[in-house]
């Protein structure tokens, strides 16, 4: 019987360590920040996506020794110069506030035309014989109005292209395999299995 491997997902949201766990299958043990006995706030000081990516998963790996993958996210607007973009999750100012950050990105798009953005994921894998990063990119659009009460985020705004729902809208069948996160972990499981 051969051994799972132990990683540590840099999160303590259950939801992001069953959904990983569901798509590596039974070779893997994936563990939260809490199980591994890290209870610190890791600050995202970076100025990009990948950086703070980086920076969790090195955190970790650095602190406890453990094989780890760290994600970070964003939503990027073509017209906005790819604001909100890191600051996605405090881009109205308190962290994790979905409403007003929703609310000031349809603000700052009111009198645009072009509503074209991209969500973008990048998961950082770091063992004790590598790092790794893998980017996943999903394409389309802003929409006036909140559609939907599925996911989080901006996820009541963004309709992928090829599309006429908000991932929003999707359930996890049908956003998984289309998702930035979703990619990402498709990359990342080709290059584990």
């Amino acid at each position: 019987m051969s051994l799972k491997k132990t990683i540590c997902l840099a999160t303590n949201n259950l939801h992001k360590v069953e959904e990983l766990q569901l798509l590596l299958g039974d070779k893997f043990d994936i563990k939260t920040l809490k199980d591994i006995g890290c209870f610190d706030e890791i600050e995202e000081t970076e100025n990009t996506i990948e950086g703070n990516s980086r920076l969790k998963a090195q955190y970790v790996f650095d602190k406890y020794g453990i094989d780890c993958l760290a994600d970070d996210s964003g939503l990027e607007v073509d017209v906005l110069n790819g604001e909100p973009g890191v600051y996605s999750a405090r881009y109205a100012g308190e962290h994790g506030n979905h409403d007003k950050n929703m609310d000031k990105l349809l603000d700052n798009l009111k009198n645009q035309v072009d509503k074209s953005a991209q969500f973008i994921t990048v998961l950082t894998y770091i063992s004790n014989q590598e790092v790794q990063q893998f980017k996943g990119i999903v394409r389309g659009k802003i929409i006036d109005v909140k559609r939907g009460n599925m996911g989080f985020g901006y996820d009541p705004i963004f309709v992928p292209d090829g599309f006429e729902k908000t991932f929003a809208e999707m359930n996890t069948e049908e956003k998984n395999p289309i998702s930035h996160r979703g990619r990402a972990v498709e990359l990342l499981k080709k290059h584990l299995l």
